[in-house]
């Protein structure tokens, strides 16, 4: 008897458009969200209350000023870290609900009396999170940590740059991208992107999209602030190779440039190409 996989769900276009079905598993902590919208959909205070049932009713008032989604992840997780303790933590980041593994990752990032090793190692698990939403948690819950001190984050993240999972390598970029969004700058980096080098570079023909698109973010980022660092990198990524990946990265990286290096003709076509197939597989 042949088996068939139910189709992933597509998710409201807004909060307001989460069926209400939806959206009461959502806040039972039943099922993980199917994109961002419903992902501001959940209610926390409900969501906490299933976690920690005193919560239901102390949690009301932290959440009444209405701050925006990153502050809220950062107080359900002090919240949970005052009743739970950091012991929580490995409860919490195999919860089947993503917003909960994310609540995780803040509390790691939370936590007190951690060296930002310690922090790395924790999050690794959570870096590397079958669910978009969780990956995206882990390093925004670290970005604070990560900007006190870029040189030595570089030199933790280096090794993950060639790790298995196109997640982790992700992940080290993402991580220390010199703007970022929803998320504190890095002054360093802007000033000085060839300090990052040791990330980039072995990066620069990643097989996986993923990464690729977040070294072209990287790199777009740094252009808006040091744009000779970029099209000298891109010009010389280009002369030592010409791999579909780089071509891609280069593109990317180049956006906002006022000036950027001309790419090989056939580099649009190819790419777009590409692109699609890998949709499509």
């Amino acid at each position: 008897m042949t088996t068939v996989r139910a189709l992933p769900r597509k998710g409201a276009t807004k909060p307001s458009a989460v069926p209400p079905d939806i959206l009461r598993r959502l806040n039972r902590g039943e099922i993980e969200t199917a994109n961002l919208a419903e992902g501001l959909a959940v209610d926390f205070v409900a969501l906490l209350g299933e976690i920690v049932p005193p919560l239901k009713k102390s949690a009301a008032p932290h959440f009444t000023a209405a701050p925006g989604i990153v502050r809220r992840m950062a107080i359900a997780a002090e919240l949970l870290l005052d009743h739970k303790g950091k012991r929580g933590i490995d409860e919490l980041q195999r919860h089947p609900a993503d917003t909960v593994r994310g609540w995780a990752a803040f509390m790691i990032g939370l936590t007190p009396n951690l060296s930002l090793r310690e922090r790395l190692k924790k999050m690794k698990p959570l870096a590397d999170d079958p669910h978009f939403g969780v990956r995206e948690w882990a390093w925004l819950a670290l970005r604070t940590h990560i900007a006190t001190d870029a040189v030595e984050a570089i030199s933790l993240l280096r090794p993950w740059t060639s790790d298995s999972s196109a997640n982790i390598r992700r992940f080290a970029v993402e991580s220390t991208r010199p703007r970022g969004v929803w998320c504190t700058h890095i002054d360093i980096l802007k000033r000085q992107p060839k300090k990052a080098l040791p990330l980039l570079e072995p990066l620069r023909d990643d097989p996986a999209i993923y990464v690729q698109n977040s070294v072209g973010n990287w790199l777009n980022d740094a252009g808006k602030s040091s744009p000779e660092f970029v099209t000298t990198l891109c010009r010389r990524w280009m002369k030592e190779s010409m791999a579909p990946a780089t071509l891609r990265i280069v593109k990317r990286a180049q956006r906002s440039l006022a000036t950027p290096v001309a790419l090989p003709p056939q580099t649009h076509s190819s790419v777009s190409n590409r692109r699609l197939k890998s949709k499509l597989v």
